[in-house]
């Protein structure tokens, strides 16, 4: 047995274990554990150990199978709304001119860093810093069941927006242009039916999974073979599945080899180097300056129409820098537009914005909940279609999220309650399906403090809940209990350990979900078939 090989090995792969402790030791002060990755990484950096191969060979593909799965539950129509394309541009335009211009100033106050820099360099600095990290809030929404709102669906609409400006600035500051070949990618598009149809031959186990992996990377190393930016590949690819009968499974089954992959993201973001004083005190300021491009994703939003509150929780997706500018940075210092130490500056700008945004999106509806009155003040009359207040009608008895165990609930009901009955649910494609299929439904989310701020008192009679995140429907049942309403609150759960938070917040009926559905098959068994034993 070769000793020193093994020994090899292990030196790759000793983060897993700095971020597996870093992590849990983030996670008792209830911190997402993407701080504590990224509190290792510096940790790591400080210590003298440098990022590796592996470690970035694994973050790169983390990478890939995000954007690839953001393809997937992409509808291409969401980016042709006004609110998303629009409001990227401006966005990015009133940033890089604000932001540059401040840059540009320091190089008169000599700094060391901000020595030399010319109105171009300041303006590539600023650039950098106008993206928002698409893989933080992707992760953030994931964890809060929130992809399908619309406060999402706007916020990843806006980052891939910033995607594609990120792909025209890599093509021409690299100089390299697509290869002709490159038009031959267009030939994916008929093929689109006959790839759908050999997903659907692959079944729900490993096959899927192989199938996804194979798509993800082999449409990167396509695009990247033909001289398109490979993130981009995987991007479009999963794009071409999107709204397919197999979309969605093959998204889910990936989502646990994305999550161990972006570990190391998150790591190799902290291994850019131990900063300076003067580096360090650069990056809290553009931290700061952090609270402007989230005012300016608001007021921006509600220019076109949106909700305070939709507005708010879009905001804070967008609050933060974006991983993308360490590639500006990367590239500016290789063009002499910046000195290397930018690249530290950025990192740790970009890491504060994470936590302050991880700590603000882990009370995101409180916060609206608190600060209500203000925000509205500056909402306008006009509303879109899909963004206006609940208006429940006669309805007692709802039922929040329309999904299978919600739908089940709801037919169950049907019988019993009839009109008085109505399904809720956050995601637009959802309640056209039921509405199709005849059940009386609506979009509304339970976490909008604004519907259970109207709500007539006595009105409704029960309320169950099937949300998948904890820390929502403990949000909902507090906002809940803040009105007069004194009818029932039921809710479903997934694991055990969510049943005494919710009994402590005033939760009449908490049902665990796959405990009560193994006990609920043995009696149906029990039944229906009658076996005498010896």
């Amino acid at each position: 047995m070769d000793l020193g090989l093994i020994a090899a090995h292990f030196s790759d792969i000793y983060w897993i274990l700095i971020a597996l402790l870093f992590g849990l030791a983030v996670s008792f002060v209830s911190l997402p554990p993407m701080v504590g990755y990224l509190l290792a990484g510096f940790a790591l950096s400080a210590a003298g150990i440098q990022s590796d191969v592996t470690l970035k060979a694994v973050a790169d593909l983390g990478i890939t199978l995000l954007l690839f799965s953001i393809g997937l539950k992409l509808n291409i129509k969401d980016l042709l709304r006004t609110e998303i394309w629009a409001v990227s541009i401006l966005h990015m335009l009133i940033t890089i001119v604000v932001f540059g211009t401040l840059v540009f100033f320091m190089s008169f106050s000599g700094l060391q860093d901000f020595a030399g820099l010319s109105g171009f360099d300041a303006a590539i600095i600023a650039f950098a810093l106008s993206f928002s990290s698409t893989v933080f809030a992707v992760k953030v929404l994931e964890e809060k069941s929130e992809m399908s709102s619309l406060h999402g669906k706007v916020a990843i609409g806006i980052l891939i927006m910033q995607d594609l400006f990120a792909v025209i600035f890599l093509t021409a500051s690299s100089g390299k242009t697509p290869s002709y070949w490159a038009l031959l990618l267009l030939l994916l598009i008929p093929l689109r039916p006959v790839i759908i149809n050999l997903l659907k031959r692959t079944g729900h186990g490993e096959l899927l999974i192989l199938s996804g992996m194979l798509l993800a990377l082999g449409g990167s190393g396509l695009f990247d073979l033909l001289g398109v930016k490979a993130d981009l590949g995987a991007l479009l690819l999963g794009v071409l599945l999107s709204g397919s009968e197999k979309s969605a499974k093959l998204a889910k089954s990936l989502l646990a080899f994305k999550e161990i992959f972006l570990v190391a993201f998150f790591l190799s973001i902290g291994f850019n180097g131990a900063p300076t004083l003067p580096a360090m005190l650069i990056a809290i300021s553009l931290a700061f300056l952090m609270i402007l491009k989230s005012v300016l994703f608001y007021r921006l939003l509600i220019l076109f129409k949106l909700r305070a509150r939709t507005s708010f929780l879009t905001s804070l997706s967008l609050s933060n820098y974006s991983e993308f500018g360490l590639i500006v940075g990367t590239i500016g210092v290789a063009n002499g537009w910046m000195n290397s130490e930018w690249l530290v500056i950025i990192a740790i700008a970009l890491s504060i914005t994470f936590m302050v945004s991880s700590l603000a999106d882990s009370k995101a509806h409180k916060l609206y909940a608190r600060y209500e009155k203000l925000l509205c003040r500056f909402e306008r009359k006009q509303r879109l279609p899909d963004d206006k207040p609940i208006d429940v009608g006669n309805a007692q008895v709802l039922v929040f999220g329309m999904g299978r165990v919600g739908t089940g609930v709801y037919d169950t009901l049907l019988q019993k309650y009839g009109d008085r009955l109505l399904g809720i649910d956050q995601s637009k494609e959802v309640i056209s399906y039921h509405q199709a299929q005849g059940r009386n439904t609506i979009i509304g989310d339970a976490t909008d403090f604004d519907f259970w701020a109207r709500l007539r008192p006595g009105s409704v009679k029960m309320i169950l809940l099937d949300m998948p995140n904890i820390q929502e429907l403990l949000t909902a049942v507090e906002m809940i209990k803040q009105t007069d309403y004194q009818g029932v609150i039921a809710v479903a759960v997934k694991h055990n350990d969510g049943i005494a938070p919710l009994k402590v917040a005033g939760v009449d009926s908490v049902y665990n979900v796959y405990a009560e559905a193994g006990a609920g098959f043995a009696n149906h068994v029990s039944e229906s078939v009658n076996i005498k034993l010896d």
